[in-house]
């Protein structure tokens, strides 16, 4: 780079090569600092102290059909730090996360937090005070008779205390843990239709997408006697 142009013949280089750093990173590793260091521009002088730098990442983020470019993958694949950590990297890297990445992860996260919440709330909390508001009318019963027994017998000298017991023991219908049975199995089927149709009918549409994707294109890897779609042995996804 020079100070008025940058990276003489840049454009042209990527125009006929745009895998120019998949094969850097094959073939000539240490090449790729010095192609890198070419996209960065330093300005010679200082204004306040600070020193203008242009960082020319237009062929790293974008191929020539106008598509994301491979590049992050590439250098990722190579699996050597001292690449990933350079400046231009480290710009192209942070941009993407910032303006593109960050907010569909974390609508995705969002969604997986929503979905195991409700299946979390289905299969145990909603079950467990179920178990509880069956068990209550049992218990109440019990405790009303065995007082009362002891009311009987001790009713010359313990009628208050038997009186308290009493108050104390019986699970009216109208207690804070008591959830009326059919309002708490029409919430349980609501919660797992949900988990049915919005979480495991997703994945479902998704299988049946890639399959017939990779069956038409005939991407297809033999297991044994079997023919397994393609997709199914990416690392990602």
């Amino acid at each position: 780079a020079d100070r008025d142009r940058y990276y003489f013949g840049m454009d042209i280089l990527f125009e006929r090569h745009p895998d120019v750093l998949k094969r850097l990173c094959l073939e000539a590793p240490g090449l790729l600092p010095t192609l890198l260091d070419g996209l960065i521009w330093r300005s010679r002088t200082t204004e306040n102290g600070l020193r203008r730098v242009n960082y020319y990442i237009k062929h790293l983020l974008q191929d020539g059909h106008g598509d994301f470019a491979k590049n992050i993958e590439w250098i990722t694949d190579g699996n050597d730090p001292e690449i990933v950590c350079h400046p231009i990297m480290s710009m192209v890297t942070d941009m993407v996360w910032v303006r593109v990445a960050s907010r569909t992860f974390l609508v995705g996260k969002a969604w997986f937090l929503v979905t195991i919440t409700i299946f979390v709330l289905s299969q145990s909390i909603l079950n467990h005070i179920q178990r509880q508001s069956n068990t209550a009318p049992e218990v109440a019963s019990a405790a009303v008779a065995a007082t009362s027994s002891a009311v009987h017998r001790l009713l010359a000298s313990t009628a208050t205390a038997a009186a308290t017991a009493i108050q104390a023991t019986t699970v009216s219908p109208s207690s804070s843990l008591y959830i009326r049975p059919w309002v708490n199995r029409l919430a349980i089927f609501m919660c797992r239709c949900f988990i049915y149709v919005c979480s495991m009918g997703q994945w479902l549409f998704l299988h049946i997408k890639y399959s017939i994707r990779d069956f038409r294109n005939k991407s297809l890897v033999r297991v044994g006697c079997f023919k397994i779609p393609e997709y199914l042995f990416a690392m990602k996804g």
